[in-house]
């Protein structure tokens, strides 16, 4: 493997400004093409040729079709977080707050169904060789979540409910695409699932004995 592509990689050093600069063309172009055709549009040669850079530097990037688009997901999801970031959810409850957002997400999602299709089938068939993107993946869905809770220290019970309530995004992102799910089920569905954080929620700290002498006194 080439020093270029160790440095593409999700764990190593960061890019050059050119590097990143030529990695940014390749994850529009893969985004541009999967949204006017979904997955099977989606072809190394084309998205070569439509960024501008050769195919055999393509694939140091990006081994396979199936990186690419995971790599486009994680690209669509931080402007998703950035966009979360500057118009936080306004609901009173953590659970409400995460619902709200998570829809927001599934809206944006919506506007563009077959760059989104693209995108869960290849989720839906990476292997072992794209754990680290599809780890990256559930690192940023997790700190949206978790942004949307105001959590910085989340329990092992709140993180275990994070992680249901992202495979319930996820299944009904897949059931909405395949159209056995209406936006109004995904909604009630969101809902329910978010419930959880509320019962995951640790109790309120009781006051110590000093607190309570002092109200005494």
């Amino acid at each position: 493997m080439t020093a270029e592509a160790r440095s593409a990689g999700p764990t190593s050093a960061p890019l050059t400004e050119r590097q990143e600069a030529r990695r940014r063309r390749i994850l529009h172009a893969s985004a541009q093409l999967a949204s006017r055709g979904g997955f099977d549009a989606v072809q190394m040669r084309e998205v070569a040729e439509s960024s501008s850079v050769a195919l055999g530097t393509l694939y140091r990037y990006f081994p396979s079709k199936i990186h690419l688009l995971v790599a486009t997901m994680q690209d669509q999801l931080q402007h998703m977080h950035t966009t979360l970031r500057k118009r936080p959810p306004a609901g009173e409850s953590a659970a409400e707050r995460v619902a709200e957002t998570l829809m927001r997400a599934f809206r944006a999602l919506q506007r563009e169904p077959h760059l989104a299709d693209a995108m869960v089938r290849a989720l839906t068939f990476a292997d072992r060789s794209v754990s680290p993107e599809v780890d990256t993946v559930s690192r940023q869905t997790t700190a949206i979540i978790l942004d949307a809770m105001g959590l910085e220290n989340p329990t092992p019970e709140q993180l275990s409910a994070v992680r249901v309530i992202e495979h319930t995004w996820h299944s009904a992102l897949i059931t909405w695409l395949s159209g056995r799910a209406s936006i109004a089920q995904v909604k009630i569905d969101i809902e329910t699932v978010c419930r959880l954080i509320d019962l995951t929620a640790p109790p309120p700290a009781a006051p110590d004995a000093t607190a309570r002498g002092r109200g005494r006194a």
